[in-house]
């Protein structure tokens, strides 16, 4: 017997609704969110001022091109405007991206534990999603490889990912392009890219620029503080570029976005002051949850993953029931396919170390 009613396209209910990080914690006297990746130092002074500036013209619709911040970002990476877009976040050019160069049938393919919204777009676009195996929590470069097929039309790779933490070399990320066929398309999400401090890391836009089937995503979410204003860019080729365009809402981003963006961009000392702070606490994190005897996965972003035994008392689920009740919201991950971690973003010197002393005082005589 047929529905009498509007049915959505095929794969739109197979999607697991993103369920964001917790805010409240109820009963708490203080709360401190770690569980989005938010910057704890909050935004560039100067990008809260261009903010308020435009406060006063709000009956105007924004620049449909955000062609301001547009040049920005080109004059802050060396790179020619007219290959980039602006979003409503990188979550916004991920979507497009996948409805431009997916169709239905079509394969995309992200790592086991990569960034939900991969699954999510391509499911929308009426495509399959296909998980390759990661090795260590990374991703690997052959498991992709083997996972490609004549259906694939995109591969989506987080580099640092989300939420491991981790990263493959610029190395890896070349041998992956140059192993993929000519019409698949490549997009590198480098969200944190800001954050890592490896010398064999790149975001991708040295590969964006000599190539046509590389695309990079990038945030103004983490590092520059602008999570509630939803901003994001991609850098690719001029084709890509022109397709996304085309199908993109024509004033996808406000004018206080905008004018922060360009603001936050230009503000390299508030930036360098981020990064320090995530470097030590990164750092000083890893240490001392690492010494009470639980395992962390070495991370290269703003966050880090903590390993939870399964013996009854000492799971992630009561870790997480434990540190909520003090005002302490991590991220549960059971929709990673990661229900014994908890992912941990790096806070104020306040927040770290109340975590680290609740830890303790969960783990008890089990602490190393």
């Amino acid at each position: 017997m047929s529905v009498l009613r509007p049915q959505p396209r095929p794969g739109v209910l197979e999607i697991e609704a993103y369920v964001p990080g917790k805010s409240k914690a109820a009963g708490a006297a203080k709360v401190f969110k770690l569980s989005s990746n938010e910057t704890p130092l909050g935004p560039s002074p100067r990008a809260v001022a261009a903010y308020k500036a435009v406060a006063a013209d709000l009956q105007n619709y924004p620049d449909g091109s955000a062609s301001e911040l547009r040049a920005a970002i080109g004059r802050a990476f060396g790179l020619d405007p007219d290959r980039i877009v602006c979003g409503a976040g990188s979550d916004d050019l991920l979507n497009l991206l996948a409805r431009a160069y997916l169709a239905d049938g079509d394969e995309a393919i992200h790592t086991t534990h990569g960034f939900l919204v991969y699954p999510i777009a391509t499911l929308g676009a009426g495509a399959r999603p296909v998980a390759a195996p990661e090795t260590d929590y990374t991703a690997n470069v052959d498991a992709i490889l083997a996972a490609v097929g004549k259906k694939t039309k995109v591969v989506f790779l987080a580099n640092p990912n989300n939420p491991t933490g981790t990263y493959i070399s610029f190395d890896e990320v070349k041998r992956l392009h140059r192993n993929l066929p000519a019409h698949v398309l490549l997009v590198l999400d480098a969200a944190y890219a800001e954050y890592v401090r490896g010398n064999d890391y790149e975001s991708g836009i040295e590969l964006v620029a000599t190539n046509e089937n590389v695309v990079m995503t990038r945030t103004f979410s983490k590092i520059h503080g602008l999570a509630a204003l939803r901003l994001g860019w991609m850098f690719g080729p001029a084709h890509v570029v022109d397709a996304v365009n085309r199908i993109r809402g024509p004033f996808n981003v406000n004018a206080p976005a905008i004018a922060a963006g360009v603001a936050a961009i230009e503000d390299l000392d508030h930036q360098e002051r981020a990064r320090e702070h995530n470097t030590r606490w990164l750092g000083w994190l890893n240490q001392e949850i690492g010494q009470l005897g639980l395992k962390v996965t070495p991370s290269a972003a703003n966050f880090l993953l903590i390993h939870f035994p399964q013996a009854k008392g000492r799971t992630a689920k009561e870790a997480d029931a434990f540190l909520t009740a003090r005002g302490l919201i991590l991220r549960r991950l059971g929709p990673y396919k990661l229900p014994n971690t908890l992912r941990m973003s790096v806070g104020t010197e306040e927040a770290n170390r109340l975590v680290v002393a609740a830890l303790k005082e969960f783990l008890g005589p089990w602490a190393q």
